[in-house]
């Protein structure tokens, strides 16, 4: 079977939507799948709908990636959106040809062609994702590099070569998971302005003519299709042989802070796609944590505990399913900034995400570092939503006595690899977070409920604070252990509706 590129695809009776020749004015650092079921995938849209004309020139942040093969299919690549929307199951496929080719700049010509690009009249984006790592600022890096091996001397490199051609500023859009992912690597940026010694004009450009967001994205992408015989199929199906499919879920939402033109220079809100413009990324960053991922942390222990596995099962279990629905929308959304129908949207959202038949998300993934994800995502929500109403809410209190439920269910031992302790059904299964959190509750292994509940609630490194100050929480949590362990998660969560 032929290797996919756009010949291939003309024979194979491709009948969707295909842009060959455009000018290139996306310069991309990662070409990994979740750009290109994200930002690839919103740009061709916009290709289509909006008439926005455009590619995207990918650039491999590291020396080993995708380059070789994005170049060999000329840029196209199959993308499968799969998931649940409105309660409806969704599997659509796409060609996208937003993607112009791939370079290598750790190769001469690959860093020659960089440059090349950067200095063109119709580049008018950088966009990155280059993993939580990426923006860093590290010392070692010269401008004399070919290239820098840091993804922000990559990038002071090629907005100094476009200034010195006299070029008009870019807009840079980051990716990356951390906070403030634009102000970072604006940072950085001014940090080797400085370290390199270059001229106070450009220092000017960068900070005054180029225009770095801070965004927030959100779309779950597992990548690849592991399943060979799927595959297969796929293949015979489209007529082609594709090494770069890739697929996300339905879902996905950009929010981008900058200036209100953007909104307008942007193609998204013309091509009908789920990104905003705003003043401040941060209400939406709360939303995400505090509603998805808070979701998750509030219920998933409880439900492992109770014998579900994934978080699929959850969804399709009534209790666990109206326990969360109750702690997002009468515990978590009135202590969010943003409008009432728009978090309750998302929290909609969050139930068909997490019913996705396509994805097996196991909870003892989602377990990984409870500890700190409890204060992170729900403590807050729990706080405000005491401080606002003067009472303890039902389902997220419950929530932290599953979290010590969980941690604490008959302890086994304590090895290299974190806490062994053994579910009700029987099986073993392995605690893993921060190996002082894993010490503590070995040492308190055989305490009665009321010891280990005080232990936990006054541990100021768990918590930043003493929780027992809070009236009535460290009762309702010793009353919610006890009911966890006589009668089982899953009826105590009930007993919360």
């Amino acid at each position: 079977m032929e290797k996919l590129n756009y010949e291939v695809l003309k024979k194979s009776g491709y009948d969707g939507y295909i842009l060959e020749r455009a000018p290139e004015k996306v310069l991309q650092f990662g070409e990994g799948n979740f750009l290109r079921a994200f930002v690839d995938y919103w740009f061709d849209l916009s290709n289509e709908r909006a008439g926005w004309n455009g590619k995207c020139v990918l650039v491999q942040p590291i020396a080993s990636g995708l380059a070789e093969y994005i170049n060999s299919q000329e840029g196209l690549y199959t993308l499968y959106l799969r998931g649940v929307e409105r309660g409806e199951k969704v599997d659509r496929k796409r060609v996208i040809s937003s993607v112009s080719r791939c370079l290598n700049p750790y190769e001469k010509a690959g860093f020659e062609a960089m440059m090349e690009v950067a200095i063109s009249e119709d580049l008018e984006y950088v966009v990155s994702n280059t993993t939580e790592a990426g923006i860093v600022y590290d010392p070692a890096c010269q401008l004399s590099d070919a290239p820098c091996a840091s993804f922000p001397g990559k990038l002071t490199q090629v907005l100094y070569h476009r200034w010195k051609a006299g070029r008009k500023g870019l807009v840079v859009l980051s990716c990356e998971l951390i906070d403030n992912n634009g102000k970072e690597l604006l940072k950085c940026v001014n940090q080797y302005v400085d370290q390199w010694g270059l001229e106070e004009g450009f220092r000017g450009y960068v900070n005054k003519e180029c225009t770095f967001c801070s965004t927030l994205v959100d779309r779950i992408v597992p990548g690849r299709i592991r399943d060979e015989e799927e595959v297969r199929r796929l293949e015979e199906q489209n007529g082609y042989r594709d090494e770069l499919m890739d697929v996300g879920e339905v879902f996905g939402v950009w929010n981008i802070e900058g200036p209100a033109w953007l909104s307008e220079k942007l193609p998204f809100q013309k091509a009908g796609v789920n990104c905003v413009v705003v003043p401040d990324v941060t209400p939406y960053k709360k939303r995400k944590v505090r509603i998805l991922n808070g979701a998750h942390t509030g219920f998933v222990l409880g439900a492992y505990l109770g014998g579900l596995d994934i978080v699929r099962d959850c969804m399709e279990n009534d209790t666990v399913r109206s326990f969360m629905n109750k702690m997002l929308y009468e515990e978590v959304i009135p202590t969010l900034p943003l409008d009432k129908k728009n978090l309750e949207d998302f929290a909609a959202a969050v139930q068909d995400r997490f019913n996705n038949p396509f994805v097996d998300h196991e909870l003892m993934s989602i377990s990984l570092n409870s500890t700190s994800k409890w204060r992170a995502r729900n403590m807050p929500s729990f706080l405000e939503y005491v401080r606002q109403t003067g009472r303890l809410p039902a389902c997220l209190t419950m929530s932290f006595a599953a979290y010590i439920a969980f941690f604490s269910q008959d302890i086994q031992t304590l090895t290299e690899k974190g806490l062994v302790c053994r579910r009700p059904k029987g099986n073993e299964y392995l605690c893993s977070d921060d190996r002082w959190v894993l010490e503590f509750y070995y040492a308190h292994r055989d305490d009665r409920e009321e010891d280990l509940v005080h232990a936990v609630m006054t541990n100021r490194e768990m918590w930043g604070q003493d929780l027992t100050q809070i009236t009535g929480f460290e009762a309702a949590t010793v009353e919610n252990l006890k009911k966890i362990r006589i009668q089982g998660s899953i009826a105590t969560y009930a007993d919360c509706l």
